[in-house]
């Protein structure tokens, strides 16, 4: 029987790619001749690794549309992150905070794309070579995945889904791109325009449009998903009830008319955001409830119009993250209205011995918050409001913790739905168990606003100015050094509570030359700020804020 040489190869392995080109075409190329190079062996790498990356991002993008259409609350790229940021070593998350602050989200959606599309370039690269190789990687990676889905907190039976598209457009882009690649490969090359072969043009047309399709689909995923939270209409809607205990007037003097000072009361949009929840959650209003559960007398639920029905307490306090470095901006002050959480605890009656309230999100994080200072007569709030209007979705809407005097990292849960009483021995936190002390107190400490680390000045009178605070306690003098010398007191605005910042000035007649700025605070009770310097871990950093400036 006579071999058609215009019929496909049929006689390929089942684990290699036919290229789908007539038999002997590469060897009849060869012969015609050195004006007929032979195909370009090189080119299957990067164009394999290209198609896989392709491929993975579009099925990624796909997961993300279906989840905003059947299931807001947890996607597969948020769960999957979720996960990485839960098993990663502090010492990263530390770094990251310290490098990225407040984006260190986007950056690690950023870094999370890269990871996605170097895996996708790996299986495309595996499944030019041997078939099937590359679909295994992905498989793998929607089965990654599925689990983290089903282990959220928030997963309901439709989120599993999401990772199922995922995995099924990446399987079949997969499939389409890498046999685009091997055909496009066995072409012979063209030096003047290697780009007109129809096998090569047709695969870049299909790698480019992939792309493309990748980011259009991530665009439309990510408005449809905001689109959708019905959380934000329901804060929209939503009206703060009047606090039966207001908040007393900020006192005239307690901001300082200093150029370049951090405001006293910190706008929502420029409030400090840390936390673990790399999406915002969507709790829906009408179905929240918080439970009191653990060593109780008698388990509490209450929902949000109950809780907002509550005689509610306003008050300005100062938050502030324990991974704030000494002179860092992870710090705000706000006006919260909140119910005051000793008089929901004593609903449930606390049982003897309890002396820890472990506070749980929505997402699963975790705080553990010594119950003396839940039951004293400190503001502690379950917050429903911030500067006067119903707290930001980013910020916990519909209700967090907001405690003073502690750091945020065992008070101030965001989104919470439970408070267990339990005692510190017997249950550690989602901090806690990673190497952060139990119960986190924030540490007294001052900052300069201005002028800022290198700046250079004029020569005479410069204004001097920044915060200070010891939450809780009160900030009773900040004193001010040049160059080492003697210690200098502050002028300091009037103070609005133990539990706030207060703004210093310091008027100083500057000299020519380089000089070091430093400051440091003493608290209502004496206490000095200490100028030893420690990191974030295990408890908060501590020493004195130092910067350099330049008079000419």
């Amino acid at each position: 029987m006579t071999r058609n040489p215009g019929a496909p190869n049929r006689g390929a392995t089942p684990d290699r790619w036919s290229t789908g080109r007539p038999a002997g075409t590469h060897r009849e190329q060869a012969e015609s001749g050195p004006d007929q190079p032979a195909p370009d062996q090189s080119a299957p790498n990067w164009w394999a690794a290209a198609a896989g990356a392709a491929a993975a991002l579009l099925g990624t993008a796909a997961g993300e549309l279906a989840a905003a259409f059947l299931s807001p609350s947890v996607s597969p790229l948020t769960a999957v992150g979720s996960a990485v940021i839960d098993v990663l070593p502090p010492m990263v998350k530390d770094a990251a905070i310290a490098v990225f602050g407040t984006a260190d989200k986007a950056a690690f959606f950023v870094a999370m794309t890269l990871v996605i599309a170097a895996l996708g370039g790996l299986a495309g690269v595996l499944e030019v070579r041997r078939r099937y190789a590359g679909s295994a990687v992905i498989l793998a990676f929607a089965a990654a995945g599925t689990v983290a889905v089903l282990a959220s907190p928030q997963a309901e039976q439709l989120a599993l889904a999401a990772p199922v598209v995922a995995g099924v457009v990446a399987l079949a882009m997969l499939q389409v791109l890498v046999r685009r690649c091997v055909q496009a490969a066995a072409a012979p090359a063209r030096p003047a325009v290697p780009a007109q072969d129809p096998a090569r043009r047709t695969f870049l047309l299909w790698l480019g449009g992939t792309a493309a399709a990748a980011a259009l689909t991530a665009v439309v995923a990510t408005s449809i998903r905001s689109a959708q939270q019905g959380a934000a209409r329901l804060r929209q809607a939503f009206k703060l009830p009047a606090p039966a205990d207001p908040a007393e007037p900020i006192p005239a003097g307690a901001t300082l008319p200093v150029a370049g000072l951090t405001p006293l009361v910190t706008p929502n949009p420029d409030f400090y955001r840390i936390d673990t929840a790399l999406a915002v959650p969507v709790v829906n209003v009408d179905q929240w409830r918080l439970r009191v559960t653990g060593m109780v007398e008698q388990e509490v639920e209450l929902d949000f119009d109950e809780l907002a029905g509550q005689e509610l307490t306003e008050r300005y306090i100062t938050l502030c993250c324990v991974s704030n470095p000494v002179g860092g901006d992870l710090i705000g002050n706000a006006k919260w209205l909140g119910w005051p959480v000793r008089n929901l605890l004593a609903r449930a009656r606390p049982q003897a011995g309890a002396d820890m309230v472990l506070s749980r999100s929505v997402d699963g994080w975790t705080a553990s918050t010594p119950l003396e200072v839940l039951t004293d007569e400190r503001d502690a709030l379950l917050a429903i409001g911030m500067n006067g209007e119903p707290l930001p979705l980013e910020h916990g809407f519909p209700v967090r913790l907001v405690v003073p005097g502690l750091f945020g990292y065992v008070s101030a849960t965001k989104w919470v739905t439970e408070l267990k009483l339990t005692r510190f021995e017997d249950e550690t936190a989602y901090w806690t168990t990673r190497g952060w002390s139990a119960r986190g107190p924030v540490k007294m400490s001052s900052r300069i606003d201005t002028p800022r680390n290198g700046a250079r000045l004029d020569p005479g009178q410069v204004d001097i100015g920044g915060v200070a605070w010891s939450q809780h306690t009160g900030i009773s003098a900040v004193q001010l050094r040049v160059d080492d010398g003697a210690w200098q007191d502050a002028e300091l605005g009037d103070p609005i509570s133990a539990d706030t910042w207060r703004q210093y000035r310091y008027r100083w007649t500057a000299p020519a030359g380089r000089h070091r700025l430093q400051v440091r605070a003493i608290d209502a009770a004496g206490m000095v700020q200490t100028g030893e310097s420690a990191p974030v871990v295990p408890d908060g950093a501590t020493g004195w804020h130092t910067v350099s400036v330049t008079v000419a």
